[in-house]
């Protein structure tokens, strides 16, 4: 087992990361820029070392600042958390010229499957369903060749890079294709310094469901169940659910076979998650893998009761898995919703600040995971997380009613959040009856935003 981790990362992911090496009995040193000073990471951690300035491309993004700190320190391992160099192949190589373990899946997995043109090409040959797509886009009049000879409208522009829902555009004729693929390119270019897109056919109402596995260095990968993430706005994720309260038994042991059998084909040895689209026939279709811990993994961890974080650093020191599939076994209902410092009354506005008061919910079945604290500022630098709600129960209508109890409990002052959104979301009787799909939000709260 590691002797001392290094978290490259900022955040409730870095407290998160901490938490776990603490109970393994690894010392943690924790990184910083200049505007993360006071950060809880930075105060938990047994060493901290400021690794540049308030921009992530002066800090979090700056390899050869991170591997300096990692080698004063003496870190024989580095977790990048979620985020900022999580999936980049070439900070793993890295690591391993330094002999350093990066705590990750190799960085041929990151390569194969962090490209989502690549990774769409590998669940093909893997017998996985995709949507049907185009390979990346180098002649737009092909593209209008191919949707009207196989697909039709509407259809989806996709970065092949990055996430988020940055280079992401839909076109719901031919009108608006050549115009959104520039726009999808330019943002791409923009946000991951690759404008490469690709097009496929858009699902009307799907479902977006992820399956959790874990994989170790010995050949053996498992399923942790699947996670139900529809409640979304411009394809970012708000609220997160484990289990799926609409995907029949059937679906889901199919879908978790098919995340396995594409991660084991690909030798991958960490925690990832595979995301799929669900259409109202229960088929389902695989979008992207995002070979790193999720922010929602928590749901997961509260339904199977596992320490995914845990996991994943064991693994990554050589561990076998110590858990088969037969294992697994999934419990209650676990919620999760994403508390932002953003005005949901003002389309979302950030809404940077200081906490002046900062009271968090508590009782059976809550868990906050949170870097913030009353006094603290959330910066304007980064993403304006403040922490994630989750709570568990019995059964989903139990955990709804958990949650908008603990939603009502959490105090926050001095800056605007999404707390009463979720609130609003949680009492919508579509909500409620578990009729939700990705463009839930903006079909039933346009008006709200």
């Amino acid at each position: 087992m590691f002797k001392k981790i290094l978290i490259a990362n900022r955040g409730e992911i870095a407290v998160r990361i901490i938490r776990a090496a603490k109970e393994l009995g690894i010392a943690t040193v924790a990184v910083y820029s200049e505007a993360d000073k006071d950060s809880l990471h930075v105060r938990l951690a047994d060493e901290a070392v400021c690794i540049g300035g308030a921009a992530a491309s002066e800090s979090y993004l700056k390899i050869p600042n991170i591997m300096a700190a990692a080698e004063i320190t003496g870190a024989d391992a580095i977790h990048p958390g979620y985020g900022f160099l999580s999936e980049n192949a070439k900070f793993g190589e890295i690591c391993q010229m330094y002999d350093i373990t990066f705590i990750g899946p190799n960085p041929q997995c990151i390569t194969q499957m962090g490209d989502k043109a690549t990774a769409r090409a590998t669940a093909i040959a893997n017998n996985v369903s995709v949507t049907n797509g185009t390979g990346i886009v180098e002649d737009i009049e092909e593209s209008k060749k191919f949707i009207k000879e196989k697909v039709g409208y509407p259809v989806i522009i996709k970065a092949t890079a990055g996430g988020g829902g940055k280079g992401m555009r839909i076109a719901r004729n031919e009108e608006e294709l050549a115009d959104n693929i520039i726009a999808a390119q330019n943002e791409a270019e923009a946000a991951f310094g690759n404008p490469d897109v690709y097009v496929e056919k858009y699902l009307e109402n799907p479902r977006h469901i992820e399956i959790q596995i874990i994989g170790d260095k010995h050949g053996n990968v498992i399923y942790l169940g699947e996670r139900d993430c529809s409640i979304q706005r411009r394809h970012q994720k708000l609220i997160e659910e484990a289990p799926s309260f609409s995907l029949p038994i059937n679906a889901r042991r199919k879908m978790g076979e098919a995340a396995v059998a594409l991660a084991t084909a690909i030798k991958y040895d960490s925690a990832g998650t595979l995301e799929f689209l669900v259409d109202q026939n229960n088929d389902f279709f695989f979008m992207e893998m995002n070979t790193r811990v999720q922010v929602e993994h928590t749901v997961t961890e509260m339904v199977t009761g596992l320490d995914i974080i845990k996991l994943q650093i064991q693994v990554a020191s050589g561990a076998k898995l110590n858990i088969k599939q037969s294992d697994i076994l999934m419990e209650g209902h676990a919620i999760e919703c994403r508390i932002n410092a953003e005005d949901s009354e003002n389309n979302f506005l950030p809404s940077p600040g200081i906490l002046e008061k900062y009271i968090v919910p508590g009782g059976n079945g809550v868990r906050v995971d949170s870097h913030s604290y009353q006094g603290y500022e959330i910066s304007p630098y980064y993403d304006s997380m403040i922490g994630k709600l989750i709570t568990f129960a019995i059964n989903r209508e139990e955990a709804i009613i958990k949650m908008k109890r603990a939603l009502e409990e959490f105090i926050i002052e001095g800056i605007d959040t999404t707390i009463p959104f979720h609130l609003k979301v949680l009492n919508n009787q579509q909500y409620l009856e578990g009729k939700v799909y990705t463009n839930f939000i903006d079909e039933q709260f346009s008006q709200d935003i």
